[in-house]
């Protein structure tokens, strides 16, 4: 990190108060847990904490811009961030680039708007559902907001409450929360125009999969048609003939029959260079994907450890991929699932079966040491067919064995609203349990979702 980049962040810190601070974790909690908040009492760790999850960084600090412009510290945007409340007001005009929710936005502002002695009316008014352990008399107006997310009291599509306790003695709060749902529907209509959304038939506070929402989290949005794209890329016919991924076609007319069926916008990109696959990837990373609700990425090709190869057998950095959609880098994907399924060896072990082939190219380093791939970052999901070090395995004629298992449990399962990590440990499960000509195969899962990832099914 650049002593100029640190030196900025240091002087930005020293300049907040302890408001200001509260205020800005608040800000952030779609992108922190409360709990790392909690243990942040001062500026300089949040800053550390936003630079772990890449929200900021040297060269990109429009999160901090915003997070200063929402908290009206205009000072500082001018004095150390070379910007100003004109041009923030324009970048944020434009479509998805906005970090900070429209949700968090207005409780922030509301809670702004409040006087003393209005924060000590919604905490009277709030001692019936909230325990009064919870409303100390110095909590602020954002703590008080906190405390009713933490109960269910409200969210981001039920502000029902909020806006009874202000309708007596706020109605112009309870106009502008009215106002925030209104957009709201409004956004949604439009979208139901253009793709008509599917309803299921398996609601999500009914069934088995219900019960797993109350108890393990909240489940991903899926509301919008596409649901997002789903980019194939498939390494079929190598430079090097003998390189040659028969069956790799299967795997690829599998997934788009899956995809599409789920009503995603599937795009298969055939026999790529290995700089041709980082462009494609990126070139994903920057559309807008404001109206999706998640990405879906399936790699087929030959790869040694933490890589994957292109048809010249140039190779490309699984992470150096996989970050391209981190919140900096893809901020109309910030919250939203990422998922990245990987059909390739991790290693150069050799199977000397004809029937079925390794997706390895033999030509790999026999004292490489295996490295984590993935980086930590939260809403991925990657599905590897083979843990590090193994080769995987494709049959010539049906595809590879990891792919179109979970094709075929993805067919099954779905429609039971079983969530994206359950299928692919089923998968886990029946691959690592085929005798393989007698060899194994055992497929590897790195996920941090925060929340159940179930495709709605078209009905």
């Amino acid at each position: 990190m650049s002593t100029e980049f640190r030196k900025l962040l240091f002087e930005v810190s020293e300049a907040l108060v302890t408001d200001e601070l509260s205020a800005l974790k608040f800000l952030s909690l779609d992108y922190v847990a409360k709990g790392t908040l909690e243990t942040i009492h001062e500026p300089k760790a949040f800053f550390e904490v936003l630079q772990e999850r890449d929200m900021i960084e040297a060269g990109n600090l429009f999160f901090l811009k915003e997070l200063l412009y929402r908290i009206r510290r205009i000072d500082l945007l001018s004095a150390h961030l070379g910007s100003s409340r004109e041009e923030m007001e324009r970048e944020l005009r434009v479509p998805g680039r906005a970090q900070v929710s429209d949700y968090r936005q207005l409780l922030y502002e509301i809670a702004e708007d409040l006087t003393s002695e209005n924060v000590q009316k919604v905490k009277f008014l709030l001692r019936g559902p909230l325990l009064k352990s919870k409303l100390q008399e110095n909590a602020s107006m954002l703590q008080v907001f906190l405390e009713m997310e933490i109960n269910g009291i409200i969210e981001e599509d039920n502000l029902t409450m909020l806006k009874d306790i202000f309708q007596g003695f706020r109605a112009d709060l309870k106009k502008k929360i009215d106002a925030y749902e209104e957009k709201k529907r409004e956004k949604y209509s439009r979208e139901e125009v253009r793709y008509p959304v599917s309803v299921s038939v398996y609601p999500e506070e009914q069934g088995a999969e219900g019960e797993a929402a109350k108890q393990y989290g909240k489940i991903y949005k899926m509301k919008n048609n596409p649901h997002g794209y789903c980019l194939i890329i498939n390494n079929h016919i190598f430079k090097n003939p003998h390189h040659n991924r028969e069956g790799t076609l299967q795997d690829g007319e599998a997934v788009k029959k899956v995809f599409k069926w789920l009503q995603f916008e599937t795009v298969e990109y055939m026999d790529l260079e290995g700089k041709k696959i980082y462009d494609t990837v990126e070139e994903y990373s920057k559309k807008d994907h404001r109206n999706m609700d998640c990405f879906v990425c399936f790699i087929f090709s030959h790869g040694e450890k933490d890589k994957i190869k292109g048809v010249d057998d140039e190779c490309v950095n699984i992470e150096a991929l996989v970050s391209r959609f981190t919140g900096t880098n893809c901020p109309s994907l910030a919250g939203k699932p990422k998922v990245f399924i990987i059909q390739a060896c991790q290693g150069s072990e050799r199977h000397p079966s004809v029937a079925v082939e390794s997706d390895s190219s033999g030509h790999l380093e026999v004292d490489a040491r295996p490295s984590t791939s993935i980086p930590d970052r939260a809403d991925f999901l990657i599905g590897m067919a083979t843990v590090e070090d193994y080769l995987c395995y494709r049959s010539r004629n049906t595809g590879s064995v990891y792919i179109q298992s979970l094709c075929e449990n993805m067919k099954s399962l779905c429609p039971q609203r079983v969530d994206l990590a359950t299928i692919l440990t089923k998968v886990n499960h029946e691959v690592a349990t085929k005798d393989i000509n007698g060899f194994k195969q055992m497929p590897k899962i790195t996920s941090t979702l925060l929340k159940l990832l179930i495709f709605e099914v078209p009905q």
